[in-house]
């Protein structure tokens, strides 16, 4: 039988899918600004449309969308089932039956496990996710010993693992694991305020309900999850972007740094505080797209896979 955790594990995989899909042009654009240590400012538009014009063409908008996808299903799979499974066992391990939402202590402690757990299987996707990305962008104009060209030749998933693996060894798999788990926290925060924003909406309608003299439940709808992830993602993405910024330059192999700490302060040495929130503007549009999507679409391909299974025999009827 299959367990609620793993259906709502494969309907995240199936969400983020779709909404990776969608936002990729804003995903690379954001990434490569992010990786760039140029001061030249550029709005998203502008470097999508420097992409289209130079030998990438619009395809180059969707380099390394491949192993985007594969990383956002890891990921989302992973994230799912672990916090689904958390869930279930805090909520089993109360002494009383009280709220059915989890409180802002046990969605911390559930999002931190949960999230460690997804950083370390998938940080390898997407090192090679974010040198696809990188691959063809020109050398950076503050590194003078490097000519400034254009690599033309793509390479693969595997060809670019194998890359990876041939220069720098297996480890460099896991480079930027350092800030990918203090991002854990981006994740947490945004676990974290939907949480309690839905359980706050449902207790406003449960409480209007019941003045109004009706036994019926509350719920949300579609748009309640897709605006509910959207803004749960605006607060967590502002909240941690520099150090995604660290973390993409380190996957993308063109900066080291002793600790993300350290990644902060040569960023901010050199850059200045706007260098820490490079490809922000992109990002967070592409990051409220993507998580609105994804709690909307989720949802839904839950119900659907939740359904046929039960029809199937596969999976257990729940109150």
């Amino acid at each position: 039988m299959a367990s609620d955790s793993f259906i709502n594990a494969i309907a995240g995989a199936a969400g983020g899918s779709i909404a990776m899909a969608a936002t990729y042009p804003l995903v690379f654009v954001s990434t490569r600004a992010a990786v760039s240590a140029e001061k030249e400012k550029k709005t998203t538009l502008e470097a999508a449309m420097d992409v289209i014009r130079s030998s990438e063409g619009i395809s180059g908008l969707y380099s390394g969308l491949s192993s985007s996808l594969i990383g956002i299903s890891v990921t989302n799979f992973v994230y799912y089932y672990f916090y689904e499974r958390g869930r279930g066992a805090l909520m089993a391990a109360r002494s009383t039956s009280g709220s059915k939402g989890l409180t802002i202590p046990e969605s911390l402690l559930n999002g931190f496990i949960a999230g460690s757990a997804t950083s370390l299987i998938s940080n390898p996707i997407w090192v090679i996710q974010t040198q696809q990305t990188v691959r063809t962008m020109a050398p950076s104009t503050t590194d003078d010993s490097s000519p400034k060209r254009l690599v033309v030749k793509k390479l693969s998933f595997m060809e670019t693992a194998r890359n990876i693996i041939n220069k720098n060894g297996v480890a460099a798999l896991w480079a930027g694991i350092g800030p990918a788990l203090i991002l854990v926290i981006n994740p947490i925060i945004q676990y974290t305020a939907f949480e309690q924003i839905k359980n706050l909406v449902m207790q406003r309608r449960t409480t209007a309900l019941r003045a109004a003299g009706s036994t019926r439940a509350a719920s949300l709808s579609d748009w309640d999850y897709f605006f509910l992830g959207a803004i749960s993602k605006l607060i967590a993405t502002t909240m941690t972007y520099p150090y995604i910024v660290v973390k993409s330059r380190l996957q993308a192999g063109r900066a080291e740094y002793p600790s993300a700490w350290a990644g902060l302060q040569a960023i901010l040495a050199r850059e200045g505080v706007a260098g820490l929130y490079k490809g922000i503007s992109s990002k967070l549009v592409q990051s409220v797209l993507t998580a609105a999507i994804l709690f909307a679409g989720q949802k839904r391909v839950y119900e659907i896979t939740k359904a046929t299974l039960t029809k199937a025999g596969l999976a257990k009827v729940t109150a």
